[in-house]
C-alpha cells in the first residue's frame, strides 16, 4: 500500500502557527501518513533574506515541529540548492520514493498564480495539489486541485519579522522554542 505524504513548502522565515494549523488540518482531513515541511533554497518568486541563513531557517522548522507526531522536515530543496521549482522537486521525490503518493499543499495566494507555475500541466498529472484558503484569496481554479476549508489566521512571516524588529510581542504567534531560538541567535534584530 502506498504511503500518503503531504508536502508544505515555504521559506519559513520564521515558521508560525499559521503554518502549523495548515499542516495539522491537511494531515487530518486527508488522513495522511506524514506531513513534511519543506524549506526552500531560493524560491522563484521571493528575494533572499540575507539576515537569516538556510541552516537557521531549517533549525526553526525543526524546533516548530519538535515532538509533533507525523510531522517531519524535508530538506531536498535545500540539499539541491539554487532556484526551487515544484515540478523538479516533486520529480526528484517521486524518483526517491516511487511508492509514495504526494500531496503538495499551497495557500490561496499561490492557487491564484497556478497558471504561471513552471510546467503546471505536467505537475498536476504527477501530484495532487491541495489548496487551502488564506485571508483575501480564492482557491477557485480551473486546475484539478483538492480544496480544503480550514480555519484561517491572518498571519505572515513578514508580520512576525516586523514585530521582532520593533520589539513587539510575538507570543502565541510562533512556537515558544522558535521564539527562544530567534532571541538567542538575535535573528531579526535590526543591525
Amino acid at each position: 500500500m502506498s504511503k500518503k505524504v503531504g508536502i508544505l513548502g515555504g521559506t519559513f522565515n520564521p515558521p508560525h502557527i499559521g503554518h502549523l494549523i495548515i499542516a495539522n488540518e491537511v494531515l487530518s482531513a486527508l488522513n495522511l501518513d506524514e506531513l513534511r515541511f519543506m524549506p526552500n533554497a531560493t524560491p522563484p518568486h521571493k528575494k533572499k533574506d540575507e539576515r537569516v541563513s538556510e541552516v537557521e531557517r531549517l533549525k526553526m522548522v525543526q524546533l516548530a515541529i519538535k515532538d509533533v507526531p507525523k510531522m517531519a522536515v524535508e530538506t531536498i530543496e535545500m540539499d539541491r540548492g539554487g532556484t526551487s521549482y515544484t515540478f523538479d522537486t516533486m520529480e526528484l521525490l517521486q524518483a526517491r520514493e516511487p511508492s509514495t503518493t504526494f500531496f503538495f499543499i499551497i495557500g490561496g495566494d499561490q492557487v491564484e498564480y497556478l497558471s504561471k507555475w513552471y510546467r503546471i500541466n505536467e505537475l498536476v498529472e504527477k501530484v495532487q495539489i491541495v489548496g487551502v484558503p488564506r485571508p483575501n484569496t480564492s482557491i477557485e481554479t480551473a486546475y484539478p486541485i483538492i480544496k480544503l476549508a480550514i480555519p484561517q489566521i491572518e498571519l505572515s512571516s513578514t508580520l512576525i519579522r516586523n514585530r521582532m524588529e520593533n520589539g513587539k510581542t510575538t507570543m502565541f504567534l510562533i512556537p515558544e522554542l522558535v521564539r527562544d531560538f530567534i532571541q538567542k541567535e538575535k535573528l531579526y534584530e535590526i543591525r
